[in-house]
């Protein structure tokens, strides 16, 4: 019912900066939480970054990039962003939007020494 789409990946140095978009439809959408998850190959899905839907103030973050990402929404809460920050060759990965139990196709981000 909910479809995410991923945009904004790419290629890119150590110590750059990187913003993500996903952009979400469907019925009550904007309601449900929005986060983000990275799979890098032959690892398992990592935790990025949450922000609530009907509190968009209150977000979460995994340890591993607390203090360099943000994640936000629009005000009509369809729009989730991820604003990456000091981005290290680690960061490189797979990273996909999910909102409730839908997931989006993913957006490549790979990051070079």
């Amino acid at each position: 019912q909910v479809q995410l789409v991923e945009s904004g990946g790419g290629s890119v140095q150590a110590g750059s900066s990187l913003t993500l978009t996903c952009t979400a439809s469907g019925r009550t959408a904007g309601s449900y939480t929005m986060a983000w998850y990275r799979q890098a190959p032959g690892k398992e899905r990592e935790f990025v970054a949450a922000v609530q839907g009907r509190r968009r103030n209150v977000t979460e973050y995994g340890d591993s990039v607390k203090g360099r990402f943000t994640i936000s929404r629009d005000n009509t809460g369809m729009t989730a962003y991820l604003q990456m920050n000091s981005l290290k060759p680690d960061d490189t990965a797979v990273y996909y939007c999910s909102g409730h139990t839908y997931w989006g196709q993913g957006t490549q981000v790979t990051v070079s020494s």
